[in-house]
């Protein structure tokens, strides 16, 4: 069977690969469960030894994707791109025309830089909230985000893991390694038609669903609370509308309570006390941000029993719908008295549960947030009062930490510019650096590398090299040069270009760029061609996923927040895919010299 396999290998190879792709399209399995048994089969049949497959390994795309992860990490808990978000909101005041071109531009230049996917996670319910402000249906907003996205991350090397994929592919191949703003060029001109495309006809495209949008609030609930001034500080020195702890986006002052007496007018100009009440709307993860200022007491008053705060764990839970507490306000459940737990925030869906946080009558399935010890919060649910007790995602924004966390990135991108040293070092190092100074934790570390995608990208790194080890990679190129040998270099380009891109509306991305690369890289030699422009073209095709929402993650994201159909990003992404596409290999053309 073995000298079988070997004595037909470059056929046996594409037949896995074929049969490797068609799993990719029926999606029985996660697309990273699917590339490792590809990769197992390769090693397997012998298409690739073992020592070949444990090469990839040394690739260094796989470790600057996961150190990117890492930073991008750093800043979504410093609060770096929730600030940022937040101050889009902020500039465009009453003009909606001037919030949705913030919001794209913010996206585009936002993505050359970090990683698309928590940027995208971060952008949903800002782009939900501004289409509720301005009565804009939010399925005309969300499609554009992830396209955004995609072209604003193929601009630059660090942009997206495709462009990392296809630069190492090039190295392990003897190319010289691309620059970080190589490809930029191009990418500008890539972005520029796709925006104007969106902002053309954009209104023709794209769906006009109002009530469509299933994520934003439900995914970052937020809790109705209250935050007591304990002492003199920031917060007393000036008026509500100057106080930088309640600036952030995610935080709303409904109120202040002074003694009896509730203020809800005027708040910007109120200058608190100390003994003030304030009554505010926020994200777990903010609420949790003003519970470490010591100036603030957030939510109920700390019970006896509760012990030393390090000892009392946060959780969300859902009230149980028949339970005795049903119908009354929370001051006179006791909950500290009998449990040892306290009630930082309350949430009702689609509502504001009541006036202020001690007058809430709950109601069954109204979320609370709660600080207490385990077993207290174990008693309460045993109890049924209430059920789904989780700890909670959010945590404390870091934003002291925000220099730190800009300076390292913004050093990566410098110093790799220029030359300095290697990206994946300097990756390594800038992460190294956050780690120690406390930026983020080491569990909120290696939780921001998503795992499925390195699994998927080392899969596909054995993969290509049992292709080029088993001479499919030479066959194909073999029996595609003849084709083209009688075409323009630009024409070359194009097709180059369209394969890629097809495949990719069907296949992962970081899939179709490990495949791709291997291949264009032959080809361009059989035909005495420059390997460099056509790997830029696979770069930029296997992104541009425009037309289903499986080709591309942020595509996928949103496709479930707008609860949009598949219909819709084909009647947008096609035109998108023709016009980008168009443009892009006009752009490497003219860039490369063709």
């Amino acid at each position: 069977m073995q000298s079988l396999i070997a004595e037909h290998a470059p056929y046996a190879a594409l037949a896995v690969m074929l049969l490797t792709f068609a799993a990719f399209l029926f999606e029985r399995h996660p697309p990273e469960v699917t590339a490792a048994g590809g990769a197992a089969a390769f090693v397997i049949l012998g298409l690739v030894t073992p020592a070949e497959a444990m090469a990839v390994f040394s690739n260094p795309a796989p470790l600057t994707i996961a150190a990117m992860f890492v930073l991008t990490g750093a800043l979504v808990r410093a609060g770096v791109l929730e600030r940022v978000a937040g101050a889009i909101i902020e500039l465009a005041g009453d003009s909606a025309v001037k919030a949705v071109v913030l919001l794209m531009v913010g996206t585009m230049l936002i993505a050359g830089f970090v990683n698309n996917t928590p940027l995208v996670l971060i952008l949903i319910p800002i782009a939900i909230r501004i289409a509720r402000k301005f009565d804009i249906a939010s399925t005309r907003l969300l499609i554009p985000v992830s396209y955004l996205t995609i072209l604003g991350g193929a601009c630059t090397l660090i942009g997206t893991s495709t462009n990392l994929l296809v630069d190492g592919v090039a190295r392990e191949h003897g190319l010289e390694p691309f620059s970080i703003f190589e490809i930029t060029p191009v990418g500008i001109v890539t972005a520029l038609s796709g925006a104007a495309l969106l902002g053309l006809f954009g209104r023709r495209l794209l769906p006009d669903r109002r009530d469509a949008a299933r994520i934003g609030e439900q995914g970052q609930p937020e809790f109705l609370s209250e935050a007591a001034i304990l002492e003199e500080g920031p917060l007393t020195s000036g008026p509500l509308g100057e106080a930088k702890a309640l600036k952030p986006h995610g935080v709303r002052v409904l109120g202040l309570r002074r003694g009896e007496e509730i203020f809800r007018e005027n708040l910007d100009g109120f200058v608190p006390r100390k003994g003030d009440r304030l009554i505010l709307e926020a994200s777990a993860s903010e609420l949790l941000t003003l519970a470490a200022d010591k100036a603030l007491r957030v939510g109920q008053r700390r019970p006896s029993g509760l012990g030393a705060a390090a000892e009392a764990v946060v959780a969300e839970a859902v009230v149980a719908p028949a339970h005795a507490g049903v119908g009354r306000p929370i001051s006179e459940l006791g909950l500290g008295g009998r449990f040892g737990v306290r009630v930082l925030g309350a949430h009702r869906h689609q509502h504001r549960p009541g006036k202020d946080l001690e007058s809430v009558l709950l109601r069954p399935a109204d979320r609370l947030l709660l600080e207490g010890p385990p077993a207290g919060l174990d008693a309460m649910s045993q109890q049924g009062f209430v059920v789904s007790v989780t700890r909670t995602s959010g945590r404390a924004f870091r934003r002291a930490k925000a220099p730190i966390a800009i300076l390292a990135l913004l050093s990566v991108v410098a110093l790799a510019a220029l030359g300095v040293m290697e990206i994946t070092v300097l990756a390594m190092i800038a992460t190294a650096a956050i780690l120690l100074l406390r930026c983020l934790d080491s569990d909120e570390a290696w939780g921001a590398v998503d795992g499925s995608i390195l699994v998927l990208i080392f899969s596909m790194l054995i993969i290509g090299a049992g292709l080029q080890r088993s001479g499919a990679v030479d066959l194909v190129v073999s029996g595609v040069a003849p084709g083209l040998a009688g075409l323009s270099p630009a024409a070359t380009l194009i097709v180059v270009y369209l394969l890629t891109s097809l495949l990719t509306e069907m296949i992962t991305n970081n899939a179709v760029a490990v495949v791709m690369s291997p291949i264009v890289i032959g080809l361009a030699a059989q035909l005495g061609l420059d390997a460099r422009p056509f790997l830029v073209a696979v770069m930029f095709a296997a992104s541009a996923s425009f037309a289903t929402p499986i080709g591309y993650q942020t595509n996928t994201l949103v496709y479930g927040a707008g609860d949009y159909r598949f219909a819709d990003f084909l009647k947008v992404g096609i035109p998108m895919n023709l016009v980008v596409g168009l443009a892009t290999c006009w752009a490497i053309a003219a860039y490369y010299g063709l």
